[in-house]
Order: structure tokens, then sequence, then C-alpha cells
């Protein structure tokens, strides 16, 4: 008999296809919503698209620099540029630009899906030449957004593509290429490519060789990275990249490709005009405003037409750069080839009032060389304060009267370390280690409060160093980092960025206010007590050169010196870097001295200049200013001449401090515990001359009252690193630094 079904087979083929059906809607839903989303939020962007207007195309916008009182002092990106037409532009160019910049530029319509994709997975295997944005995407950019604080948005993205397509409408591709070739920055304050050819090498644009027209087209993308005249190596490796973009294009033969690439990259460069009397004496501090807007808004300085509003003070600027350059200064430099870097901040909120970055500098070409902040030498006896002296204060509470033995001494492997003068002083105070920059004690105190927390004390001073055994006697920094960490201890223990600049007026009216918030980076009382101690390293230790008659200042001298291994290759006798920082409650001012030829030597008569420089520039200064002092904070107690933390004068170290306070820090040293050790071969820090000659508007300071301004100077870090060959820095002329690595101990003051 036949078994009923009841039709159930059918029933499964009808479910099948109602499955299948339900798939393929909710494919397609997944990829028509989707698309119908995305497509609506493209024109409700581009809804509000500027117009396309051409003269926004040709137009560039120059930006203005204002000075702390608001008057301007220079424009930045101001019109310089010769243009030429679709019909003159050189083939070459051409090549040169659409390899490098927009393969498919002759393809696409202002806008490339292929390339966008390309962009993506060559940027995902980390090997991309080229972006996403074409070249007609690019103009856009330059002519219409890059002035808005929001351009980087989905919305400025849909309106940069909508735009693009647009203008490939309405224009040919070359003359979208005229376009890009008149308007893009060739650094120097050179607008336009036929500008940087007759700037550059003196010669008509179409007279060019290949690797000339490879270097223009592959300047706009970084300018000043990419400046011939600045960064040589930087320059030519982006040139070698165009040409062999062109070479994997067919644009050029192998031959032709390979004569190129050995074409030097400054070939054919021509001196550049001489700048503005201004922009000399403005260009070290320009170049940190410019990087500072690019880093804190993202802006172009050069294209954006900003409003920058600066923290220089432009009398203080002139002054310190006519110190260093003028040939009638009252500095007595040795040569042309002495190098001085300085920077001066506003210890009440970081700002940099005022900074040059070198001396008679040879580059004719704009942002040039800031040794101010890009050379990180050795800063010797300054780092004892920030490393060692003040963590201990911090972290331990030591008052300045803390007891430690000045004795003979070793690093962990063994490697002896000893004082500017090669003897020892047993117990000293605190404050007459520091007086008398006496290595042992400072390396001692390192110790004693650990790395860890004296790295972090220096962190927070916006030092970024690691910290090993040596560093209380020499560590790298440059003079913006030096001024900006001593203005803490100047305003009470806060610590402030370092800023240029204090408002940014775009275009469109709206206000940014840059400016350094400040973090608590110590005590009031460390900071008090660090700076009650570094008044007498003025008065009559190391830094009696830098005394202004009446002014209450404070201070630290450094000095580096040579490892016995480098000692070889030294020219001359003396030390690579000597600096200097002092403070008031109103500025920190902190000076480099030194050769750019690491092995170049100061001499001995040389080495107070640092100190020469730093008692003009303060002299000048405080001509019309009052004179202020410090006020002790409450919980810091004054027992005769020691300062301590309140809570903490008793028993400490295994000393009492009250045992030393009728007795001034001058006899606060016990008798020496050991004689001097064997003359050392390399001086350190000169001795304060008790008759220093100061400059002609500068009354001489009175003489030293003890004999430990006497400094020393205990290495030297050939490399850079803060662990390098450097044993300390002395502040005294028969110091002695012979650097760890090279198994002797030198002197450090």
């Amino acid at each position: 008999m036949r078994r009923e079904t009841n039709g159930q087979p059918p029933k499964r083929k009808r479910s099948k296809g109602k499955a299948i059906l339900i798939t393929c809607i909710v494919l397609l839903s997944l990829i028509c919503i989707p698309l119908i989303i995305g497509s609506a939020t493209f024109f409700y962007y581009v809804k509000d698209a500027p117009k396309l207007d051409f003269t926004k195309l040709e137009d560039t916008r120059s930006s203005t620099l204002l000075d702390s009182k608001g008057a301007v002092f220079l424009t930045v990106g101001e019109k310089n540029r010769e243009t030429i037409q679709p019909n003159e532009i050189p083939p070459t160019l051409k090549n040169a630009v659409i390899s490098i910049e927009d393969k498919r530029f002759e393809k696409h319509v202002g806008v490339d899906p292929i390339r966008i994709a390309g962009a993506a997975i060559s940027n995902f295997k980390g090997n991309s030449t080229q972006g996403g944005s074409t070249l007609t995407q690019q103009l856009i950019k330059l002519s219409y957004y890059s002035h808005k604080k929001e351009d980087q948005t989905l919305k400025r993205k849909a309106q940069e593509a909508w735009l693009s397509v647009e203008l490939e409408k309405k224009k040919s591709k070359d003359e979208i290429l005229t376009y890009y070739i008149n308007r893009v920055y060739m650094s120097n304050g050179v607008y336009g490519m036929k500008t940087a050819a007759e700037t550059y090498y003196g010669k008509d644009f179409k007279d060019l060789s290949l690797a000339q027209y490879a270097l223009l087209a592959g300047i706009p993308q970084a300018p000043n990275n990419y400046d011939p005249y600045t960064n040589k190596d930087n320059a030519k490796k982006r040139r070698d990249l165009v040409l062999n973009e062109m070479y994997k294009d067919k644009k050029i033969s192998e031959k032709d490709y390979k004569a190129a690439v050995a074409e030097p990259v400054d070939a054919g460069l021509i001196p550049l005009k001489e700048d503005s009397t201004m922009q000399v004496v403005t260009d070290n501090y320009v170049k940190e405003v410019i990087k500072e807007v690019q880093k804190k808004t993202k802006k172009n300085i050069y294209t954006d037409g900003l409003e920058v509003h600066t923290n220089i003070d432009l009398e203080a600027q002139t002054y310190l750069y006519n110190l260093m350059n003028n040939e009638n200064s009252s500095i007595n430099f040795p040569d042309d080839e002495f190098q001085a870097a300085g920077t001066l901040v506003d210890v009440k909120s970081g700002s940099v009032k005022a900074q040059v970055g070198g001396r008679k500098s040879k580059e004719k070409s704009q942002l040039g060389l800031n040794r101010a902040v890009e050379n990180e030498r050795d800063i010797g006896s300054t780092s004892k304060p920030l490393v060692a002296y003040g963590p201990a204060i911090e972290d331990l509470s030591y008052g300045s009267g803390e007891i430690f033995v000045d004795e003979p001494y070793k690093y962990a492997d063994g490697t002896s370390v000893y004082n500017y003068d090669r003897a020892y002083r047993g117990g000293l105070t605190m404050r007459e280690s520091l007086v008398d920059s006496r290595n042992i004690p400072a390396l001692k105190a390192q110790k004693e409060v650990g790395d860890d927390k004296a790295k972090e004390f220096i962190h927070k001073l916006g030092f970024k160093n690691d910290v090993y055994e040596s560093t209380a006697i020499s560590m790298q920094g440059s003079t913006e980092k030096l001024a900006s960490a001593y203005a803490a201890f100047a305003n009470g223990g806060v610590y402030y960025e370092p800023t240029y600049v204090s408002k940014i007026v775009y275009e469109d009216g709206t206000e940014e206010k840059i400016e350094s918030k400040g973090s608590r980076a110590m005590k009031e009382s460390t900071a008090y007590i660090v700076t009650d101690m570094l008044k007498d390293v003025i008065s009559r230790g190391t830094g009696v050169n830098a005394q202004v008659p009446q002014l209450i200042q404070a201070g630290k001298t450094g000095t580096s010196n040579y490892s016995d291994d480098a000692l070889p290759n030294v020219i001359g006798d003396g030390s690579p870097d000597i600096s200097f920082v002092g403070y008031t409650p109103k500025y920190s001012f902190a000076v480099w001295t030194g050769y750019d030829k690491y092995y170049n030597a100061i001499p001995i008569q040389d080495q107070q200049i640092a100190m020469d420089i730093y008692r003009n520039y303060m002299t000048f200064l405080y001509q019309n200013l009052e004179i202020t002092d410090w006020k002790q904070p409450d919980d810091v107690v004054r027992i005769g001449n020691q300062v301590y933390v309140k809570d903490h004068v008793g028993n400490q170290g295994g000393q009492t401090y009250n045992s030393y306070s009728s007795q001034t820090s001058q006899s606060n040293v016990a008798p020496p515990v050991s004689s001097a050790a064997p003359e050392p071969s390399k001086s350190s820090e000169a001795k304060p001359d008790p008759t220093p000659t100061p400059s002609s508007s500068t009354p001489p300071p009175p003489p030293p009252t003890s004999s430990s301004d006497n400094g020393g100077n205990n290495g030297d870090n050939d490399n850079g690193g803060d662990n390098g060959g450097n044993n300390g820095d002395g502040d005294k002329p028969d110091g002695n630094n012979d650097g760890n690595d090279a198994g002797s101990t030198p002197s450090s003051k």
C-alpha cells in the first residue's frame, strides 16, 4: 500500500528557495544600505563646499609674526614667485612631478580609486612612496583647506574630492599641473618651481639638468627637510627617489638615471641673497615658532595665512644676537669658528623670550642650524643640582647642611673618580660641595637617592635622558632644556615646557591660545634650598665671573673634558664644552660655548666666555627692572648659613644639623683626608679670575671670598651618550676629566 506523503517534499523545496531569497536580500542590503548612506553623507557634505575659484589656485597666503608686544616683525610666506604658462612646462619636469606625485595623473578624473587602494596596500606593507591624494587634490587642499582647524575631517575629504572632480571638468591636465608648479612652496621663502630655478641655479626654467628638475619636483612634499642648502643628505635621497620613479616609469634611460644620481645634489647651486636684518636676527627663533605651530596645530605657516603671536622680546633678541655676532661686541671671541648658543626663558610661564643658536653662520638660507635646541652637548656640572642634590632634597628631605665625605671613590666597575684638583676635602656640607663643585659628594648624593628617583626628577624637568652612575657629573642637553629646567628652581618648583607662541589667529577670525600649563616638578622647599646654595656659586664659587653688581641671582657652571682615548685627536689644550646657567626671580638664561668640531678644544683663556655672555646680557636685561629676591617658604628653616625642611631638622645621615648651625658655609669643611693625586694631564674648567674683565658696560664683580671657587672638569661624552667618556666636569683649571670608559677618573665642577 502506498505511504501517504502529505506533500512533504514540495514543502522542503519551497523552504530552500525562500532561504536563498532571504540571503540574497540580506547581502544586497549589506551592500546597498552603506552605499546609500555613504552617498547621502557625501552629498550632504559637498552641498556646503566652497565655490570653485581659480584665483585661489593662483594665490598664496602669507603669515605674519608678532612679537610679545603685538608688533609685526616678520612676514613669512610673502610672495616671491614667477609663474609659467601651460605651454612652458619643461617635459622633463612634467615627467618628474607626475612620477613622484601622481603616476595616474593623465588618466583619473580628479580622484583615483586605484591610487587610493594602492596607497592603502602600500601603507599596510610600510613601503609607500605616494599617498592616496591625486595631484589635483593636493592643489585643492593647498588652495582651500589648509587654514581651517577642522580640516582633517571626512567632510573636508569629501569636499576636496568634489572640487577636484569639478576642476578636472573645467581645466586641462596641463593647466592643473601649471597651477601646481606655480603655487608650491620650495623653501627659503621661494614659491613656484620657476622661481626656485632662478633663485637656486640662476638659470632659465628650461635650461636645468635632469637631476636639477628631479630635485625641484621632490622638494614640495617637505620643503625645509629637502632644502639643498641646509639638508643636503635628505635632499639627495629625495631627488634620487624621484629619479628612480622616473626610471621605473620608463621616462628616462638607465644611462641617464645613473648619470643624474651621480651628480652632486649641490651642483650648480648659487649663494642665496642676503635675508633682511630682522630675518637674520630672529632666524633661530622663527625656526622654533614654525615647528611649534606645526606640532600643536598641524598648520603650515607658509601657506595658511596665520597671525602668529610669539613670545619673543625683540629688544632682548636683538641684543643677544649682536652680543654674539657683532664685530664690535664686548665679548672677546677667539675666532669666527668659536660657537655660542643661548636661551632666555620667563620663569613664570616658560615663554622663550630670546634665543640665538650660533655665531657667524655661513648658511645664507633661512632656518639654519639652531644649536640652542638641536645641539645636545655635555652640560657638565650644571647637572649636579638636577641629578644629585635636587632629588636628594626632594626625596630624602636633605638640607644644605647635609654632610658628604669627599674621599677616594670608585664606580661599580672599579674606575676611580677624582675631583678637579685630584684632592679630597673630607666632610663637606652639601652647600660647600656644590659651591666647590666637588664630584664625589655629587656622585654620593645621586647614589643615596637612587638612579630611579634621579631619573624621575629630571624627567619632570624636561630631560628625557637615562641616568647612570656618572650622570650627576655628566649629562647631555641643550640651552633650551637647561634654561627651562633651572626656571623651575627659580619659580618655586613648577616646570613649564618652553613655548615660542602665545596665540594664533586664523583667517576666519577664530583664535587658538598656545600656552604651557605648568606642572609641579618639585616641592617649593626643594626649589628654595637649591636656589639658596646656587646663590653662593655666583657670590663666592665657580661662578664669580657671572656676578652683576646688586643683582640677586643663582647659577651653576659646567665644563666637560675629553676622555683619555680621545686625547690623541684633540686640537689644543682645553675642554670641548663650557656652559653656564643662571637665574633670577624673573629670568632663566643658559649659555653654551664650544666648537662644532668636537675635538677643537676651548683653551683656558677662553673658558670664561660663557659667563661673560651671561653677565653682559643680565646687565642689559636688568638695566630698568626692579631687583627682587626669593621669599623663604614657611616649611623651610634657616639655621646659621644653612637651610632645611622644617619638619626634618635633626639627626640625618649620621650628622647633627644643629651642630653646624653657628658656622658659615666656608667653615663647614673638615680637614683634607688625603693629599692631592698626581697632576692631571688635561685641564677642566678655568679657575675664576679674582679680577675678571667684564664688558665696558659692566663694573667688575667683587673678588671671591674663599678658595672654593676652583672648578674642575671631569670628563666628556664623546658620542652624546649619558654614560660616555665623562667623569664629570670641572669648573677649575687644574681639574681633569678622563672618562670612566678610559679606566681613569676625571674631576668636574
